[in-house]
């Protein structure tokens, strides 16, 4: 078994319990290296936290991002916007420890940045892929995670750390984290809350799945999957 399925009544009940994983997975190390994602759960996720933690807590914690859209970083599409109002603002995080994606300088610059920062802070394997301590990965309902969409081939060959992308809703153009970088995170959690998931979340579960999550399960030997629905 390549994961551990964990079930909870509500999604409120979902981001607190991740959250206080979180907080007592930082307090375990001197620094700690996430990637946040988008999406209605995560507003969930940073309230709690919020609500639960000692703001010195995070004087070592470095922020990154799964993915974003290509959009200004005050836009309401932007996933930077989501965390910097909900979480990074409210616990005074210094932004030197706030590592956004330029997404709105463009696509090739943003990539580079992107990935020059994240190996400058985090700790790299023999592959040049950055171990990030924890990302956090949301579900669309085509079992899609970060901006890995199904019927991307070349993401599947890809080593990029981050790459540009087209997904399938608006804004389209998007930068996100690759299949290695996920495979390398010393922790990955996928919050699936939604009855309209469940489907989706089964088929990523089985050993021959091929979503975007499956790739990832199937790329790691450990994921720990956070979900308001029963699957039995």
């Amino acid at each position: 078994m390549n994961h551990t399925l964990r079930t909870f009544d509500t999604a409120e009940v979902l981001a607190r319990e991740a959250a206080t994983r979180w907080l007592s997975a930082m307090a375990q190390r001197d620094k700690f290296t996430v990637a946040l994602s988008g999406g209605r759960i995560p507003k969930l996720l940073y309230a709690a936290v919020v609500a639960q933690a000692q703001p010195d807590l995070f004087a070592a914690a470095h922020f990154f991002w799964g993915d974003e859209r290509c959009v200004s970083p005050t836009d309401e599409e932007s996933n930077f916007k989501l965390a910097a109002v909900r979480l990074l603002l409210a616990l005074k995080v210094p932004d030197s420890q706030v590592h956004r994606i330029p997404a709105e300088r463009g696509e090739a610059f943003a990539v580079q940045q992107a990935e020059a920062e994240i190996c400058r802070v985090a700790d790299l394997d023999d592959d040049g892929q950055p171990v990030l301590d924890l990302v956090f990965l949301g579900m669309g309902e085509d079992g899609h995670v970060a901006s890995l969409f199904p019927g991307d081939t070349e993401a599947l060959e890809s080593p990029s750390v981050y790459r540009a992308v087209t997904g399938p809703k608006p804004p389209p153009r998007r930068i996100t984290l690759g299949y290695p970088a996920l495979a390398a995170a010393r922790e990955v959690w996928v919050l699936a809350a939604g009855e309209g998931k469940k489907k989706v979340l089964r088929a990523s579960l089985v050993p021959e799945g091929d979503t975007p999550l499956a790739r990832v399960l199937q790329s790691r030997t450990h994921t720990e999957i956070f979900t308001d629905f029963d699957l039995a």
